[in-house]
């Protein structure tokens, strides 16, 4: 149940990112010039999607998962395991593309990023069960 919790935290934030893309609002970055630079970038979105809608997407099914294992079900906790290390990769592409490509930081990608990093802990930590 705590993983699914914690997925809710960054369900929230990716759908907050969603929506400022959508709408074309400007997100709440607390004037940090490197956070608009991030998500302005061609990397901010696949398509005409932002990325965070993927994450939203992702964190949505995370969340069910989480959910169905907390209640027994053998093959969501499977499920779970595998969506957080393709999050998990994501995150680290995602990183390494601030890091070395644009050479800025977007302090949501961090957050987003230190659920992913909790996340996965929580994944190794409980291995799934056959």
């Amino acid at each position: 149940m705590i993983a699914a919790l914690i997925t809710l935290i960054g369900l929230g934030e990716a759908t907050y990112l969603t929506v400022v893309y959508l709408t074309g609002e400007t997100a709440v970055c607390g004037g940090s010039a490197d956070c608009f630079q991030v998500l302005g970038s061609k990397y901010a979105k696949i398509g005409s999607i932002p990325v965070a809608g993927f994450g939203a997407l992702a964190y949505f099914l995370a969340f069910s998962f989480a959910t169905f294992a907390a209640f027994g079900y053998a093959r969501a906790q499977k499920l779970f395991a595998l969506l957080i290390t393709a999050m998990f990769a994501a995150t680290l592409w995602l990183l390494f593309v601030q890091a070395f490509l644009l050479h800025a930081f977007c302090r949501y990608c961090l957050f987003s990023a230190a659920i992913i990093f909790l996340l996965t802990g929580l994944a190794v930590a409980r291995p799934t069960t056959d």
